[in-house]
């Protein structure tokens, strides 16, 4: 009899529901180099949105350091969906697919952050609450980029 596996893959996810229609959250996502004044969980993010392009990002997700990586874009879907795939060391080693959706809902927006990480150090970076914080940050990115984009949908000063 084998002994069960632990597990190798891992969902966070995140989402809100933001009064501006997907242009204006899609302008407010991609526009990168704002992000030191209003993101606290991506702090930065270098290169442009495009498929195949190898981005810097660095993210400080609560309680924690900060982290940089350099994770290449898979998809770019102008108003719906942006997404990356991160790798530590080698691939099957400890990956993360992150995307960011947003869906029209209404007058507004259903704007959803997930990641799944894949791997084989899944289970240790379960351990150190990794995962945990991460989803922390997601949280607070999602409603900071929600009160940028209600800001500017409105005409207020950001």
């Amino acid at each position: 009899m084998t002994a069960p596996s632990r597990v190798l893959v891992r969902e966070v996810r995140a989402e809100t529901v933001i009064a501006a229609p997907p242009a204006v959250v899609w302008r407010v996502l991609t526009d990168f180099a704002s992000y030191p004044a209003w993101n606290p969980f991506i702090r930065s993010i270098e290169g442009k949105p495009w498929v195949g392009t190898r981005l810097s990002v660095e993210i400080r997700p609560p309680e924690r350091g900060s982290m940089r990586f350099r994770p290449t874009v898979l998809r770019v879907a102008k108003d719906r969906e942006l997404r990356w795939i991160g790798r530590v060391l080698i691939a099957g080693l400890f990956d993360g697919e992150h995307r960011f959706t947003i869906v029209r809902e209404g007058d507004g927006s259903r704007f959803i952050q997930a990641e799944v990480f894949t791997g084989l150090l899944v289970p240790v970076f379960d351990l150190t609450g990794s995962f945990r914080a991460t989803g922390q940050g997601f949280l607070l990115m999602n409603q900071a980029l929600k009160e940028r984009a209600e800001r500017a949908a409105s005409g207020r000063p950001s």
